[in-house]
């Protein structure tokens, strides 16, 4: 039998709980350590960065809107949905260049730290809420409240405990994000699109786009409707980008460029609170 030529898969985004092409209907190859050709990615254009920031706010309003008991839930049907698809995204590291044992040790840390920040969900408020002094007839009660759109630059590294260890902790609280997935292998990032939505996350909580950065991150950062940059990119022109850009609209900024994503240091409830708003209430006694 002759030779036959390999279909390569061609990864959709993620963006509304569908699974759509780029706009422009570009693609990029997607390769391996060895520069093999593996499989085709979308090259995500600004029409694409405004559509999911447009459904990330549509359904922001609903996620922040349940109990934190029920986001808890979520995150952790979420990691019950990849416990039981492991075995593909293993091979899907193994693809892209990683050791077997590497890839196994990446896909069991990913799935312990989504329950790590399920576990949080509801306990965020009570940790870092409090009763206020005041010096009059009130109650004042000050608690943590969602941010609103979330806009994450993932880095190549651990392409899918990266990724995840950035959404958990901003969906965690009732944040919606859009997530620029690595652009050198995005394959983890838009398979865990599938498991998302399979699981019981309401489209648009969680968008996942791939491209070139250079392509993307300027229109996420600049787009007004976005709330917050949660950036691991140390690159020092796209962190000078962001900023400027964030300036505009008085984002909140994190940079959080990471060696190492298996360290425990990435399971902090403070990486929560960093994309939540402490909101005040004034209640008179006896009323």
């Amino acid at each position: 039998m002759a030779d036959r030529l390999e279909v390569l898969k061609t990864y959709k985004t993620y963006v509304g709980g569908k699974f759509p092409r780029s706009e422009s209907d570009r693609t990029y190859r997607v390769t391996d350590v060895k520069e093999k050709h593996i499989a085709n990615a979308c090259r995500c254009s600004r029409k694409d960065v405004r559509d999911a920031v447009l459904a990330s706010r549509s359904a922001f309003g609903g996620w922040s809107a349940r109990s934190a008991y029920n986001r808890g839930q979520v995150l952790y049907r979420i990691a019950e949905m990849l416990e039981g698809r492991k075995e593909q995204f293993i091979k899907e590291l193994e693809l892209a260049g990683v050791k077997e044992k590497d890839a196994r040790a990446e896909v069991h840390t990913t799935i312990d730290r989504l329950i790590y920040f399920a576990g949080w969900t509801d306990k965020i408020s009570q940790v870092f809420g409090t009763v206020n002094p005041v010096a009059s007839a009130h109650f004042n009660f000050s608690s943590p409240d969602a941010t609103g759109v979330v806009g994450i630059i993932a880095p190549d590294k651990s392409p899918l405990l990266s990724a995840i260890s950035l959404i958990a902790p901003v969906i965690a609280s009732g944040n919606s994000c859009v997530l620029l997935a690595s652009e050198t292998n995005p394959l983890p990032a838009v398979s865990f699109g599938e498991v998302l939505h399979a699981s019981d996350v309401p489209g648009g909580v969680v968008n996942i786009l791939t491209g070139y950065r250079n392509e993307t991150v300027d229109t996420l950062s600049s787009h007004k409707d976005v709330n917050a940059v949660f950036n691991t990119i140390a690159d020092r022109e796209t962190r000078k980008l962001i900023d400027e850009n964030a300036s505009i609209s008085v984002k909140r900024v994190t940079h959080y460029p990471a060696e190492d994503w298996f360290l425990d240091d990435h399971e902090n409830p403070y990486l929560i609170l960093e994309f939540m708003e402490t909101k005040t209430t004034w209640h008179p006694v006896g009323i």
